[in-house]
């Protein structure tokens, strides 16, 4: 398992929820050394933190785990999307006409 990958998921997450590692920490009643560490993927979090941490974020389980699971429903579309969540309209239209672009649709 890739833990580093997975933890710099849940930073990301985070960051995007503008959140810092102590604000994280006290909305799931971990420390900030702990959230550090998964981040930094020295511990990996167990099933329930893992849920927890999703479920706080508002991502998807698949979002953090995408390239650890062999069948993650996420895929690059969803990846994607979640990327623009919350992006500027025009931003959204933006990517959305290059990708169409690429693919001739």
């Amino acid at each position: 398992m890739d833990w580093r990958a997975v933890g710099g998921r849940i930073q990301a997450a985070r960051k995007a929820k503008h959140l810092t590692q102590e604000q994280l920490a006290a909305l799931l009643d971990l420390s900030t050394p702990h959230i550090s560490a998964l981040e930094r993927g020295v511990k990996p979090p167990s099933l329930e933190t893992l849920v927890r941490i999703a479920n706080e974020l508002d991502v998807s389980a698949d979002t953090l785990l995408q390239d650890v699971v062999s069948r993650s429903t996420l895929g690059a579309a969803g990846a994607l999307s979640e990327l623009l969540s919350g992006q500027d309209p025009e931003l959204q239209r933006t990517v959305l006409r290059t990708v169409r672009a690429m693919i001739g649709k």
